[in-house]
């Protein structure tokens, strides 16, 4: 699983003009899901997502997580973080899951995800036209693959 992290002093996500999730200091969390994928890949992401120190404590060091400030978390799948780029100009998906294999790891992602945190977690629409608004705080931005535990 691949995600893409974004600290945010408030982000949305819109369908068909309607607002289906809306916080305010957090997280913003772009996820691919492809076929290798497994739930213990899900585990750990959450793990790390959660306990990841990217946010200021009293001295502006960025040393609390998103659980410390007590922040949101929206999450968004995200079939294009698996687009492969290395021939032509039209990139490829075929690393990208299909829904039958990506749906239930990512509601399984966000279910952990929620467990860990101890609240609830606002997402998207999985494979909807999604509008995402977001104020990157920062900016901070973090790629994690869980593939690759450097």
């Amino acid at each position: 699983m691949k995600v893409v992290i974004q600290r945010v002093s408030s982000a949305s996500v819109t369908i068909d003009e309607k607002i289906v999730a809306d916080i305010q200091k957090g997280l913003l969390a772009l996820v691919g899901v492809e076929d290798a994928d497994t739930q213990e890949d899900s585990s750990w992401l959450v793990g790390k997502i959660a306990n990841l120190r990217i946010f200021d404590d009293e001295n502006e060091v960025m040393n609390l997580s998103v659980k410390d400030i007590q922040g949101d978390i929206i999450v968004v799948s995200q079939f294009t973080l698996h687009a492969s780029t290395k021939k032509g100009n039209r990139p490829s998906y075929i690393k990208a899951s299909k829904p039958e294999v990506a749906i239930p790891l990512y509601a399984n992602f966000v279910k952990r995800l929620e467990l860990e945190l101890g609240k609830k977690v606002q997402t998207g629409i999985f494979g909807a036209d999604m509008k995402v608004l977001l104020l990157n705080d920062g900016p901070v931005t973090i790629i994690i693959d869980s593939k690759n535990r450097e």
